[in-house]
C-alpha cells in the first residue's frame, strides 16, 4: 500500500509519466514486496533551471534528476531490500530519462503502522484484523 511521489526535471509529459510509474510499481513489487493493486504514484515535473544539485541548475548540467519518496509500513523491509531497491530505482531512472544526475535520491520513509493506512483503516488495525481471523 505504498504510496510513491516521484519528482522529476523537465517538462509534464504523460507517456514519461506512464512509463515512470509502471517501472517504479514494478521494480517496488520486485524489491520491496508491495502489493500493486494498492500502490499509487503521483508524478510531477520541475523546470530544469529551477532545480540545483550540486551547487548548478540541472539545466547547466545538462542532465536531468529525480526525487523519489515511497511510504511503507515500518518493519515491512530489511535494509538489504531497501539497499536493492534505491539502486534499482537510480538504473531505472536512468534508463527512463536518459541519464540521472548523481544527486539523485530516493527516500523509504518506513513510518509507524499506527499512523499509516487507506481505505479509512490503519495498517495497524490490518495486521491485528488478520491475525484476529487467522485465529478463529
Amino acid at each position: 500500500m505504498p504510496f510513491i511521489n516521484v519528482i522529476v526535471s523537465g517538462s509534464p509529459d504523460a507517456a514519461l509519466s506512464a512509463k515512470i510509474a509502471s517501472a517504479i510499481a514494478r521494480l517496488t513489487t520486485e524489491h520491496l514486496g508491495k502489493d500493486p493493486a494498492v500502490t499509487a504514484v503521483a508524478i510531477s515535473y520541475i523546470a530544469p533551471e529551477h532545480w540545483f544539485a550540486g551547487g548548478q541548475s540541472i539545466a547547466a548540467a545538462g542532465i536531468a534528476s529525480y526525487w523519489l519518496d515511497i511510504k511503507v509500513t515500518d518493519a515491512t523491509n530489511t535494509k538489504d531490500e531497501i539497499e536493492a531497491y534505491i539502486a534499482a530505482v537510480f538504473a531505472g531512472m536512468s534508463q527512463l530519462l536518459g541519464g540521472v544526475h548523481e544527486e539523485s535520491y530516493a527516500l523509504v520513509d518506513a513510518v509507524p503502522a499506527a499512523a499509516y493506512g487507506f481505505g479509512g483503516k490503519t495498517q495497524e488495525h490490518r495486521f491485528i484484523a488478520g491475525r484476529l481471523a487467522a485465529a478463529a
